[in-house]
């Protein structure tokens, strides 16, 4: 099936060019491609030094383009994430963090109650106004009731799942997540949607490589401005590969999973070339956040920094970063910006010619003087877990107001987020509070968070004496949005979903339970 569909993306693609050639590239509102991976470390990628070199097209893409070496989530956690990515706005301003328990990282399972907020507007919703069509392909995560679903907040399309691709299940105590193709379920992973555990087979890679192809095409003839947000998962665990790439790579499945999907974003790049549409669309390639070092040989690699998803440390918040923008972004450029993924709800705002939402606070900031004139804006980055500030880095400075890893009962149960990486005093097992004397990195001389600096050298000092009052200052405008991520319900999970009556997988759910959700990390 996916074969067969890209056979004739690339046959139209033939008739189309034997008649027509496209240059767009003075267009005043260029396309805007961002391409989320899922658990996708900072090391995975052979640009920043991965050994094996297996990621050919994203090097391609950083030479052709700008990289972006200090980038970073909102979150060390795929839901607030992504939440973050599109509102341009932290976690807990738009909501996605809990106070059940303090600094607690939180998402949206299957029986999460919530979701994001109608009262938040996201990056669709804004480009909607300028005409723009827009499609998410993939994983979308930001919750899977009623209202909460992408066609209620700006997109035209949709082709993905609202959860993880967990499973299988039976049925009976957990539904199987299901696929949606625009406001309807179309079948359910592991029963029409193939992921092989044993093996790691399963070609969703390819259906959403043909998804995003067939969308960028058909806006391409009708000479139409798009966002596509294409945020596979097959980095996620439990990962995958289709049948093409398994046992390619020197680093195992994991390895599997990567070469694909670089070998898709080649094939995304090369499709803006040959319909004569790169000189106008701006792509932007990073991760939600860092890699899973707790899924061990399932977990990729965060480089040099310490630890990984779900903490604090760089290694859970440092993603890889790429822009790409043929004729706009200087080639081969590398930019020592302090990035974020919010930073690209203002940055795609602006590219579209508006203004972003002054009713508001926005953490995101416009790159377009980074990525035209390789500008560095002097701006800090704050490090949150759940509803709590953790860290933040100003400069090449990182202080830790707060350090913690995962509990002892997690650690003992074998769910390390820092495996190897024990750092005494740092990667503690217990929150353990520093607002009084924080502990001050310089990750330029130590990106690893190793060697604290002396509070007794003038170095220590100076740099507390520039980070107090930014800290202050953003403590006393915080003004919290209402948690979403509090209340868990069985009942609430995917067992009914819009369209499950076409295809006879409706399933009767439970009695409705409503319980807060116990969040461990």
């Amino acid at each position: 099936m996916a074969t067969g569909r890209l056979h004739v993306l690339t046959c139209l693609l033939g008739l189309v060019c034997s008649v027509w050639t496209r240059d767009d590239s003075n267009a005043s509102t260029p396309n805007i491609i961002i391409m989320l991976m899922d658990d996708m470390g900072w090391g995975d990628l052979g640009v920043f030094g991965q050994p094996s070199k297996e990621t050919p097209n994203l090097d391609r893409m950083a030479a052709e383009g700008m990289l972006f070496p200090n980038f970073y989530t909102a979150n060390p956690l795929c839901s607030p994430s992504r939440a973050s990515l599109l509102t341009g706005r932290l976690p807990v301003r738009n909501g996605f963090y809990t106070t059940n328990a303090h600094a607690r990282n939180a998402y949206t399972p299957q029986n999460i109650v919530g979701g994001i907020a109608q009262e938040e507007v996201l990056l669709p919703e804004m480009l909607k106004k300028k005409g723009y069509s827009t499609k998410l392909v993939g994983k979308w995560h930001l919750g899977h009731r009623p209202g909460h679903l992408p066609l209620q907040h700006g997109f035209d399309q949709w082709f993905g799942a609202p959860n993880c691709h967990f499973g299988p299940y039976n049925g009976i105590n957990t539904p199987n997540v299901p696929v949606y193709n625009n406001s309807e379920m179309i079948g359910r992973y592991y029963e029409d949607f193939h992921i092989d555990r044993k093996t790691g087979e399963s070609n969703l890679t390819q259906i959403f490589l043909e998804e995003g192809l067939g969308f960028i095409f058909t806006q391409s003839l009708a000479h139409h401005p798009f966002f596509l947000y294409w945020a596979p998962d097959a980095t996620h665990a439990p990962v995958y590969a289709s049948k093409k790439f398994l046992g390619k790579s020197q680093r195992g499945l994991y390895g599997d999973a990567v070469m694909e999907l670089d070998y898709a974003v080649g094939q995304i790049l090369d499709w803006l070339n040959l319909l004569g549409i790169a000189k106008n669309t701006f792509v932007f390639f990073t991760s939600d956040n860092g890699a899973a070092l707790m899924s061990g040989v399932m977990g990729g690699s965060n480089g040099p920094f310490l630890c990984g998803k779900e903490t604090t440390f760089e290694g859970g918040m440092r993603e890889p970063a790429i822009a790409w923008w043929p004729g706009r972004i200087p080639e081969g450029t590398v930019s020592h910006q302090l990035g974020s993924v919010m930073d690209l709800f203002s940055t795609s705002v602006a590219l579209a010619g508006l203004a972003v939402p002054d009713d508001r606070e926005l953490d995101g900031l416009d790159l377009r003087p980074v990525l035209f004139n390789n500008t560095v804006i002097d701006r800090p980055i704050f490090y949150y877990r759940g509803n709590e500030m953790m860290a933040v880095r100003v400069g090449p400075y990182k202080a830790h107001y707060w350090t913690w890893s995962n509990s002892w009962e997690e650690l003992n149960k074998g769910i390390n987020f820092c495996p190897g990486q024990e750092v005494a005093g740092i990667t503690t097992h217990t929150q353990e509070e520093h607002t009084m004397q924080p502990i001050i990195f310089h990750l330029g001389r130590d990106p690893g968070e190793k060697y604290p600096i002396s509070v007794l050298k003038h170095e220590y000092a100076a740099a507390l004496k520039r980070i107090s009052p930014i800290v202050e200052q953003h403590k006393m405008k915080l003004v919290p949005g209402a948690p979403q991520l509090n209340m868990c319900d069985e009942a609430v999970m995917n067992w009914s979903p819009p369209g499950c009556e076409k295809l006879g997988k409706c399933i009767t759910p439970p009695k409705s339970q409503p319980v807060k959700c116990d969040w461990p990390h």
